[in-house]
């Protein structure tokens, strides 16, 4: 286990975590920036298995991608390092600010400050789906990207299907039908 590597580790999943403000899913940009970005642990398309592979699990996504890739990284003490770094934060700011907060709760500027910092996650997250989109149309072609996007939006948002459905029926088609598609040589 190298010290110097779970520094950079918990610096990485610290930062993302004191500045993920919304949860998990607003971390995520975030951990992609370090992971990806700065220190290099793995490429796009590693970060996407991770991700897809963390939103079918049961439980807080940024635990989950942080045990693996720190795990990944650097062995048991990473996992735990990924771990600690990316809950401490919450909790520390939890137990700090939570009192405070709540006497401020209904105050005009508490609440003008979370309505400002809302329309900056959503960029942050049309960001990275712009970034797998991009990126899944290497494996697919861009006719299956756009149709598997659109189709999943229609089963998600009109239909009103759970996610994990539309992630399981996804990774169904990734193991068996992509794999046929391209060795047919019908790779739109």
């Amino acid at each position: 286990m190298e010290w110097h590597t779970n520094k950079q580790i918990f610096l990485g999943f610290f930062r993302a975590g004191i500045l993920g403000y919304g949860g998990g899913p607003a971390s995520i940009p975030l951990v992609h920036k370090e992971v990806v970005g700065k220190y290099k642990w793995m490429d796009d398309n590693e970060f996407s298995d991770i991700l897809a592979m963390g939103n079918t699990l049961p439980g807080p996504i940024i635990t989950k991608m942080a045990g693996y890739i720190g795990y990944r990284v650097n062995g048991a003490g990473g996992l735990f390092t990924a771990i600690f770094a990316s809950v401490f934060p919450t909790v520390l700011l939890m137990i700090m600010l939570l009192g405070f907060l709540h006497t401020f709760i209904n105050e005009s500027v508490m609440q003008g400050m979370t309505a400002a910092v809302a329309p900056v996650v959503g960029v942050l997250m049309t960001v990275l789906a712009y970034s797998f989109f991009k990126q899944s149309h290497k494996g697919l072609g861009w006719k299956r990207t756009i149709f598997i996007g659109l189709l999943s939006v229609a089963v998600y948002i009109v239909a009103g299907a759970h996610p994990a459905l539309l992630i399981g029926a996804l990774i169904i088609y990734a193991l068996f039908l992509h794999p046929l598609i391209k060795k047919g040589g019908n790779h739109a």
